[in-house]
């Protein structure tokens, strides 16, 4: 990869007072964005969807991973897998558009059809007019190509290289972390709802941006004023909790309330620390939060090297608080997050224009504030070590 040299990369690898940030080419270049697709993304366990985007068994959706066309399907047991959304014949997509899938995929160009499982069901006419079979052709092992895939608090992960340690491993840092707020499993009991859940915003950035903004907390006096004022800088705390997540905790967060009562609570939350809150990054492109009453996860979704999709997906605790007694509260949770989510966008979208800059070369890390900010970093550089490896 030219536009990022070695001597680039040792540079962010040094500790953190003399370390430098990743060069303006990481955010900017059309090629290190298909770089960062192949060599970061793809090697680790990356959020594409929410299960929830999946209705019913036998719903089918395509996604767009940065240019690579991929199909979810919903089986008819429930379960969700990933596919590349490609005909095995000669590579037609398959799937252009959501929706249910009554019996099989079809696809549009030579009407080969797959299960639900990815398995080639018919393949008419290939022998001839009325053949529906042919010598020499066998449909086992042409079958769509299935994605190492996972589904953990409602997000669908994929490894698109399949050879990152397995989903467990990787997860296992978190949910270890977790446990003492929600439980053993607590995680695996948060409902989305289909109020006071989701939130869609287009940011005109490089989808690393959002990262480093969330694993920190030193912006919040300037950029969150009225977040600030509930849960100051001294509040906050960082973390750094293995090799794939960083980001900050707060001792002060205060549990959203709504006129029709409150939220549904996590059972093993320690009474001593309901207003202790933790934003996690946890990489490459997922961003989670734990309250003593809600979780959620934000999906950064690169489209462009200059524009992401942030996806957020708000769980709360037990099927009961997605009921209709919650709505209220539900939506003034929605509502408290989107103020401060929309208040972020100004400054990613700053940052990615100050990366045009041949005035800025990475910058620099405050080795107090900024260790989650660098911890990124580095998990980034040591990424295209191993592309250069």
């Amino acid at each position: 990869m030219s536009k990022i040299s070695q001597q680039t990369i040792d540079a962010v690898l040094q500790p953190i007072g003399s370390a430098k940030g990743l060069p303006n080419a990481a955010y900017v270049d059309d090629q290190v964005f298909l770089h960062d697709r192949d060599a970061v993304l793809s090697a680790s366990w990356a959020g594409i969807a929410f299960g929830s985007e999946l209705p019913e068994p036998g719903y089918a959706k395509p996604l767009n991973f940065m240019g690579l066309p991929l199909l979810a399907v919903r089986d008819k047991s429930g379960e969700i897998n990933v596919f590349h959304n490609v005909c095995s014949h000669r590579g037609m997509l398959l799937v252009a558009e959501e929706q249910p899938i009554k019996t099989v995929i079809r696809c549009r160009y030579h009407s080969w059809a797959y299960d639900l499982d990815g398995a080639l069901r018919a393949t008419p006419h290939i022998g001839g007019a009325d053949k529906h079979e042919c010598a020499g052709f066998n449909r086992d092992g042409h079958g769509l190509k299935l994605v190492r895939s996972a589904l953990w608090m409602d997000v669908i992960f994929v490894n698109l290289s399949g050879d990152a340690p397995s989903f467990d491993e990787f997860i296992a840092p978190v949910v270890q972390r977790w446990e003492a707020f929600s439980g053993a499993g607590g995680l695996q009991e948060v409902y989305p709802s289909d109020t006071g859940s989701r939130l869609e915003l287009t940011v005109a950035s490089n989808w690393k941006l959002p990262v480093e903004n969330y694993c920190e907390a030193y912006h919040v006096p300037w950029v969150h004023p009225g977040l600030s004022e509930y849960s100051p800088l001294d509040q906050h705390y960082n973390i750094v909790d293995g090799d794939d997540m960083s980001g900050q905790g707060t001792l002060n967060y205060t549990p959203t309330n709504a006129a029709e009562g409150v939220l549904p609570a996590f059972a093993a939350w320690p009474a001593d620390k309901i207003k202790h809150a933790e934003y996690i990054a946890l990489y490459p492109n997922v961003l989670l939060g734990i309250q003593a009453d809600h979780a959620y996860a934000i999906l950064l979704v690169p489209q462009a090297a200059d524009r992401t999709l942030e996806k957020l997906q708000i769980c709360y605790v037990g099927e009961k608080s997605a009921g209709p007694e919650y709505r209220e509260c539900r939506e003034a949770v929605l509502a408290a997050w989107k103020g401060v989510f929309v208040e972020d966008v100004f400054a990613v979208e700053a940052m990615q224009l100050g990366r045009q800059s041949p005035g800025f070369q990475g910058g620099v890390f405050t080795p107090i504030m900024d260790v989650p900010t660098h911890h990124f970093h580095a998990w980034v550089a040591r990424k295209y070590q191993a592309a250069i490896d």
